[in-house]
């Protein structure tokens, strides 16, 4: 039985709820409410990263800490995976939420939208988990580990890939929680992850010396923990998403729009892996140190470009909705707030992290030569996360009004450069080359983005008129009728 509670989505202009703040909230409030809490959260796990990256760098040995670096791009396989159900699910929810403020019936949708995004992200998990498990020693190789490195990559993906259904699900119901304005529960359940996966590392760490396996497997039984909240939340208090299997379907109305958002996902997370394993053999001809600095230096800018992610992630839902519900002047309101945002975000905290730049790196590398390294990267990073965080409110945009083709070029776009700018920058300029590869990336995808929101406006015109009260008067005037 659902019961009505400050996160639970009831009549759109019940102040303080949920729903008011997608619907009727003042701009100011509806970011802070919506993107305060997924910053914060975005930042405790950047702060963990940083940490979980002490607990492997107390134990002295460079390889570990290459190894959790070659081993990232399986995160990027969870976001391909749990970001093509959760994302393209999270903005049709949010979208028909909106819609339905003019036509009640379009809130029914919802528990097939939310079950098919679940139970598709966990046997699609499940599959690919398998799959990697089955070729595991060819995966090592492939991820750029060499002999010094070998065993603990090995360690560390076998025990990710045994939880990639998990993880899945957990970052599915993340987005559907947030597609119904749920904000702080969204956050809640980040920072359940996090402690519970600082605890475990303190366990299989520091206390039974499992090395880099100690720390995958507390980033999935951390994100286990996750599951179950989020699903006893949904089940407790939202009014309109189902997770039963009973509402699973393959209908069109409902693929159609989930993939058409969920591939920009897939895409975008499928050039984050291959980039990645091209960015990790280059580095890794330049030896461990760079590779470490590399990993050190990435966690480091995590940091702000959480942050601001916190900002372009928090609010796709208020888009999606403001779309949905026809509302132009909400929908242009919310793009300039957030972009404005984005920028005194992103601008403050990279000058602060970079101001403390040795600082930061000294707590975690003690090699002079590494720390030269490291910084150069870290600047590098830096520039790339202003860029990307506007890039990022584009593609938001894209997401959040069903601009199929456009979130898929955002999303191919930085593969589909990014592997012959850092080819040529390695040949042309050596490991300076690589790690600015990157920067230059962005700045190319980001005036992409700005060429497409051009194109696409008139698309976005016509979808806002669709969703108006004055078409659903119409509408309704003619079936009477």
């Amino acid at each position: 039985m659902t019961t009505t509670t400050p996160d639970t989505p009831v009549a759109a202009d019940a102040a303080g709820t949920n729903r008011w703040y997608l619907s009727a909230a003042p701009i100011a409030r509806a970011l802070a409410h919506l993107c305060v809490p997924m910053a914060a959260a975005m930042i405790v796990s950047a702060v963990y990263n940083v940490i979980n990256a002490g607990f492997i760098g107390s134990l002295h040995d460079t390889a570990l800490l290459a190894a959790v670096t070659l081993g990232s791009p399986l995160l990027g396989l969870v976001m391909a995976v749990g970001g093509v159900f959760g994302v393209g699910g999270g903005a049709l929810m949010s979208r028909l939420l909106g819609a339905a403020e003019h036509d009640p019936a379009q809130a029914a949708g919802i528990r097939r939208v939310s079950s098919f995004a679940v139970w598709g992200s966990a046997i699609a998990g499940a599959v690919l988990g398998g799959l990697g498990l089955l070729l595991l020693h060819p995966l090592v190789a492939l991820l750029g580990a060499d002999a010094a490195a070998a065993a603990a990559t090995r360690d560390f993906v076998a025990v990710l890939l045994a939880f990639v259904p998990v993880l899945a699900v957990a970052f599915c119901l993340e987005q559907l929680v947030r597609a119904e304005g749920a904000a702080r529960t969204a956050m809640a359940g980040l920072i359940v992850s996090t402690a519970g996966n600082l605890v475990f590392d303190v366990l299989f760490i520091l206390v039974l010396h499992w090395g880099v396996a100690g720390a995958a497997l507390a980033t999935g039984l951390a994100n286990l923990v996750t599951v179950a909240y989020f699903a006893v939340w949904l089940h407790r208090h939202s009014e309109h998403v189902s997770l039963a299997p009973r509402w699973f379907t393959l209908s069109p109305a409902v693929l159609k729009p989930v993939f058409g958002v969920g591939v920009g996902e897939l895409l975008q997370s499928a050039f984050l892996i291959v980039t990645s394993l091209v960015l990790n053999r280059l580095a890794v001809a330049y030896g461990d140190g760079p590779l470490a600095a590399m990993g050190v230096a990435v966690r480091i800018a995590q940091v702000p470009e959480f942050l601001v992610m916190g900002v372009t992630i928090g609010v796709l839902p208020l888009l999606a909705y403001a779309y949905g519900k026809g509302d132009r002047d909400r929908l242009n309101a919310a793009l300039r707030g957030a972009a404005i945002t984005v920028g005194v975000v992103a601008l403050v905290f990279s000058a602060a992290a970079f101001a403390c730049r040795e600082q930061l790196f000294t707590a975690f590398v003690a090699d002079r030569s590494v720390l030269r390294i490291g910084v150069t990267i870290l600047l590098a990073q830096l520039v790339a996360m202003i860029v990307n965080g506007f890039r990022g409110l584009i593609t938001s945009l894209f997401q959040a009004t069903g601009r199929a083709l456009p979130a898929i070029v955002m999303s191919s776009a930085q593969g589909v450069l990014f592997i012959p700018i850092v080819l040529l920058g390695d040949l042309w300029f050596g490991l300076p080359g690589i790690i600015w590869a990157l920067t230059v990336t962005e700045i190319i995808v980001f005036l992409t983005g700005g060429v497409l929101w051009l194109a696409s406006r008139r698309g976005i015109d016509r979808g806002l008129a669709q969703g108006s009260p004055q078409r659903a008067e119409a509408a309704l005037e003619q079936a009477e009728a």
